[in-house]
């Protein structure tokens, strides 16, 4: 069943969206341009962006690219922003120079984003000049477009920690240290297991293009497919070592200090949560602690130190 739920009346469109990621991924899939030209065009048709500044009065430029080359020019003025919340704007058609098209429909826009316990609902509510310029914009695909927004992350964030549930078979409490790479996960293990000569677990390094199709979900991006899911490294006295490929087309940002989390696997819920609260008592929760669809109670948190923290106590 599909997630997206499509709305119309006379001249106006709403379209209910449920993602299941949290909040701060599906935020980044609307505003960041690397992510939003993997999903904003129904296939075989591409999205292509310009130029792309996420200010109150900025805008964005792009081209909707087919499979012939032919390209559609289209802008988005954003006029508010309340981050993680709600933005709101206009869409419409433009000239290469950014100037718009009057006699192509014009759309003004809210999008909003809502917090569940285990996903993200996003409503996005769209008033045409007319009710023919909605019928237009319709025909042109835009339901098409939209319901295939998410998916790739939708997909990555399940099959990682299905593979990472693949690899612990137990609930025994252990530490691990969980690193993000904007890209080089293969580079930098490649390095780890020639100072610790130790080998990879399970299958050794699972790559973006191992995730299997399934209906509904789009192939992954060619540029992401050799880059890593998930791979596991046992360094000295039982620690191991995961990390994963954070690149910027699926919405991540990247700097030192975001990119390295201690993880602890308790061995109970009670602890785990026992252990959230303490941590993160003065500090930044990042991610609420949840029961998750991947099958995990789980959460994230920076403590007052400036320290991240990650949990993860599977339910078996």
């Amino acid at each position: 069943m599909s997630k997206t739920i499509f709305k119309s009346e006379e001249n106006k469109l709403t379209v209910t969206r449920i993602f299941d990621a949290n909040l701060t991924l599906v935020w980044s899939a609307w505003t960041v341009p690397e992510l939003l030209d993997q999903w904003w065009a129904p296939k075989p048709w591409k999205s292509e962006t310009s130029y792309m500044n996420f200010v109150e009065n900025g805008h964005r430029i792009y081209a909707m690219v087919g499979p012939k080359g032919e390209r559609h020019i289209a802008r988005t003025d954003y006029k508010t922003i309340n981050p993680q919340e709600t933005f709101s704007g206009e869409d419409s058609f433009c000239e290469s120079d950014g100037t718009i098209n009057t006699s192509m429909p014009i759309a003004k826009f809210k999008a909003e984003f809502v917090a569940n316990s285990n996903s993200t609902v996003v409503i996005l509510n769209s008033e045409y000049q007319s009710k023919e310029h909605l019928e237009q914009t319709l025909a042109m695909g835009m339901k098409e477009g939209l319901s295939m927004a998410f998916e790739n992350l939708d997909e990555y964030i399940k099959q990682q920690f299905k593979l990472r549930s693949e690899l612990k078979l137990n609930n025994n409490p252990r530490v691990t240290t969980y690193l993000n790479f904007p890209g080089n996960t293969e580079e930098a293990f490649n390095f780890y297991k020639s100072v610790f000569k130790t080998e990879f677990s399970g299958k050794g390094m699972q790559r973006f293009g191992d995730i299997p199709a399934e209906q509904g979900h789009p192939p992954v991006a060619e540029e992401i497919k050799k880059m890593i899911l998930h791979v596991e490294l046992p360094t000295l006295g039982g620690h191991v070592l995961m990390a994963t490929d954070a690149p910027k087309e699926m919405g991540f940002t990247l700097n030192r200090g975001n990119n390295m989390h201690i993880c602890l696997e308790p061995e109970s819920r009670e602890e785990t949560q026992r252990l959230f609260d303490a941590l993160s008592n003065d500090g930044n929760i990042t991610m609420p602690l949840e029961d998750m669809f991947f099958g995990a109670y789980f959460g994230e948190c920076s403590d007052k130190y400036g320290i991240n923290w990650m949990f993860n106590f599977k339910n078996i």
